[in-house]
């Protein structure tokens, strides 16, 4: 007796699950299940886990909303999701920076260790390199900010980013090298900088 035919379904891309999910709205939860660790992760970076738990769960509320206006040809949505994170937690761009010059000015993260370890493994050098690090994003224009922790936090790629920010590759480019540029004259040529900043600059 031979048992059921080896499946031959496939995982549906983003595009069809969003198209799908205006029939069937329960669907999107799929998208959930895929990215909601990502974008919680990115957001705890930026604000702090209790932000995070927020900025995740109105990303997703958002997206729902305005699926119908997904563009179905991009089949992956993760750029869509981290560009509608990105103005959510643009509209917190004040506590954001408020943090960061916080950081910089007394070496304590009043964002708890939410972004902070996996910059350094050693507690005294991650001490020392937060302030300047800190300090460096936080001088970064809003625009700058958000490309240059795109690619180093959310590990997109400049095609992703500029899907995400709904800007040109070039704009990416170019802010992002301005980013790079300002982060590595703030941190000068300090060894103890130049591992712990790779991620950024």
């Amino acid at each position: 007796m031979s048992g059921p035919p080896p499946s031959t379904a496939r995982t549906e891309d983003d595009a069809e699950v969003v198209a799908r999910s205006l029939e069937q709205p329960e669907l999107f939860a799929r998208l959930y299940d895929r990215y909601a660790p990502d974008i919680h992760r990115y957001a705890a970076r930026r604000l702090g886990d209790g932000a995070a738990d927020d900025i995740t769960s109105d990303t997703f509320l958002v997206a729902f909303r305005i699926r119908s206006r997904y563009d179905l040809a991009r089949p992956n949505a993760r750029p869509w999701l981290y560009g509608i994170a990105g103005n959510l937690i643009g509209k917190q761009r004040r506590s954001e920076v408020r943090a960061l010059k916080a950081l910089a000015r007394t070496g304590q993260d009043p964002l708890a260790t939410s972004w902070s370890e996996s910059w350094v493994e050693d507690t005294d050098s991650r001490i020392a390199a937060q302030g300047p690090l800190a300090g460096a994003l936080a001088a970064l224009s809003a625009g700058d900010r958000h490309v240059l922790l795109l690619v180093a936090w959310a590990d997109l790629s400049y095609q992703e980013v500029a899907e995400a920010l709904d800007i040109p590759v070039g704009t990416v480019r170019s802010r992002l090298n301005r980013a790079r540029r300002k982060v590595r004259t703030a941190l000068g040529a300090d060894p103890a900088f130049v591992s712990d900043a790779a991620g950024v600059a």
